[in-house]
């Protein structure tokens, strides 16, 4: 694909992500380095303690930015998850001769860099279209290249499991495994500094616990992870994306319980839908009365709630949809043809989708063009009409997440396909 679609979101244009870097002291000796995912550096009398290394892509300017604050080495560093923008920046923080760092993970981890290996071409097509609308788009490689999806040229040296405490020179740190975005996070508490830091179990919109071409989110765990920090009454957290939090606990302690509720509110309204005689998920899902906050760190800039609770029935409901006919489906090609011929043909179809979306009917409308298009994929009349309504779709759309896999559709659709 060669044109990007012109409703695609780029990824620096939501509060969650930018280029820039800024470098904050938060508490003495510790400094936040705040960019497209954020990094923490606690000073010690033995070195710095690292949380987290960045996106590979922007590291060494965090670097280069953080060491206009200290030039001590880097001593340990702890990895909250291992997502390409936590876990694979290390090389630019190292100093020239200095000797390797102690790198502390969970033991989850070792799994996930197993699971991209094993998925690499997979991976390089979905956050494509998930970040850019485009797995071919020059911007998306630039950030992304092909070596994050293996292990990181600096893995884990030590795997803890549930909880670690490790002290280092005077100072002591308290790691806590928790599920949420994935299953491997660690979040992690400085109590001689009273700093939190989450990890992407906290960030600058909504929980990411959704995410539809992804593997399984914990939502309810997440919740329960949230909590669990909010107890400790620290003063400053500091999210994995997203500003910091400094000196005012009672800010801390609302952010946590908020995103804390907000998920509750999400899975037990699921849950209750699910018991109410298993209907069928999208069923389920167009039944529950999703929470809509006002705070600006619960929109869904990136992810939403209804991927959230697509994620609960996921983990609770298995595979199924519910539908019998979806349980040993037809090929989607000869239904589209069936339902096209039912119809007269497929652009009377992608006609149809046109108007619906004109009367507001924009899901209803998807459908119909989906068929439109895999009965006829090389009707440009067809293509241009299926074009049009993922356009609009990815127009209106709130979140990241659904504009971009619309965008990708309107580049899909111009070549007579609904996928790569």
């Amino acid at each position: 694909m060669s044109q990007k679609a012109a409703n695609a979101v780029p990824i620096f244009d939501i509060d969650n992500f930018g280029a820039g870097v800024e470098v904050t002291e938060v508490a003495e000796d510790t400094y936040q380095c705040t960019s497209f995912a954020n990094c923490t550096a606690f000073e010690t009398v033995e070195g710095l303690v690292l949380v987290d290394t960045g996106l590979a892509a922007l590291s060494e300017h965090v670097a280069s930015e953080l060491r206009a604050h200290t030039d001590a080495p880097v001593h340990t560093v702890v990895y909250t998850h291992g997502h390409a923008d936590h876990a694979y920046g290390l090389d630019e923080f190292l100093l020239d001769g200095q000797a390797p760092p102690t790198v502390i993970a969970h033991e989850a981890m070792a799994d996930r860099f197993d699971r991209y290996a094993r998925t690499k071409e997979y991976n390089q097509v979905i956050n494509g279209r998930q970040l850019s609308a485009d797995p071919g788009a020059a911007e998306y490689h630039d950030l992304w290249s092909d070596d994050i999806f293996d292990w990181p040229e600096h893995p884990p040296t030590t795997w803890y499991s549930d909880d670690l405490t490790l002290t280092v020179g005077d100072t002591t740190f308290e790691l806590h495994h928790a599920r949420g975005e994935t299953d491997d996070a660690t979040w992690l508490y400085c109590p001689d500094r009273d700093v939190l830091c989450s990890g992407d179990l906290v960030t600058a919109s909504a929980p990411n616990a959704g995410n539809p071409q992804k593997v399984q989110r914990y939502p309810w765990d997440w919740a329960d992870a949230l909590r669990e920090m909010a107890a400790l009454g620290a003063g400053t957290l500091l999210p994995g994306h997203g500003q910091p939090i400094a000196d005012d606990p009672e800010a801390v302690e609302r952010r946590l319980l908020g995103c804390a509720d907000y998920l509750d509110t999400i899975v037990d309204r699921t849950l209750e839908a699910l018991n109410d005689g298993a209907p069928p998920h999208v069923d389920i899902v167009r039944e529950v009365d999703l929470p809509e906050p006002e705070e600006p760190w619960l929109q869904s800039e990136y992810d939403c709630g209804e991927f959230i609770a697509r994620s609960v029935i996921r983990y609770y409901g298995g595979w199924w949809t519910g539908r019998p006919s979806e349980l040993k489906p037809a090929r989607r090609a000869a239904l589209a043809a069936e339902v096209a011929d039912l119809a007269g043909d497929a652009e009377t179809l992608a006609s149809r989708a046109e108007a619906l979306m004109d009367e507001g009917e924009e899901r209803l409308a998807c459908h119909l063009a989906d068929y439109a298009l895999e009965a006829a994929p090389e009707d440009e009349a067809v293509q241009t009409a299926v074009a049009s309504v993922y356009d609009e779709r990815a127009e209106a759309a709130e979140d990241m997440m659904s504009a971009n896999i619309f965008a990708s559709a309107v580049l899909y659709a111009n070549e007579g396909r609904l996928f790569r």
